[in-house]
Order: structure tokens, then sequence, then C-alpha cells
């Protein structure tokens, strides 16, 4: 079956580098790609199931004061 996929550019090209340096096509990595989120036990999220949200240590528990700039010092963010 064929079917048509937008794909953003930044996301395009690093695909394709990715193909190049594994010497596989993108077509593959696509299916790949794919079939990893089928078989995952995560692919759907289950009802009821709780968030996880990291957990920052502190010396002095209730003491630590982030502002909006002061959380990416703690939690990594893309």
């Amino acid at each position: 079956m064929r079917t048509t996929l937008d794909i953003p550019d930044p996301i395009y090209r690093e695909m394709k580098v990715k193909a190049a340096s594994e010497g596989t096509t993108m077509r593959e990595i696509i299916l790949d790609g794919v079939a990893m989120r089928l078989r995952s036990r995560d692919a759907a999220p289950r009802q009821g199931a709780r968030p996880r949200f990291p957990v920052i240590r502190s010396e002095r528990p209730g003491s630590l004061k982030l502002g909006e700039e002061g959380v990416y010092e703690y939690i990594p963010f893309p």
C-alpha cells in the first residue's frame, strides 16, 4: 500500500543523513519505526495511568524556589 506523509524538513534531513550513514533507505527507517511502535507496550497509554513527574532532590526539602528560568538547570528540555 502506498501513502503520503508530510515530514517536517529538519526531521527529513536528519532521517536522510541517518539512512546514508547506515547504508539503508529512508523507507526502511520509517518501516522500522512503525514496527517498533506497534510492538511497543507503550504504544497506547493505559487508562488510569498516572503521569510520571521528575523528582528534584534538595538538601533542604521545601526550600527550593524555582523561577521560570531556574527549572532548566534541573530538568533537561529538548
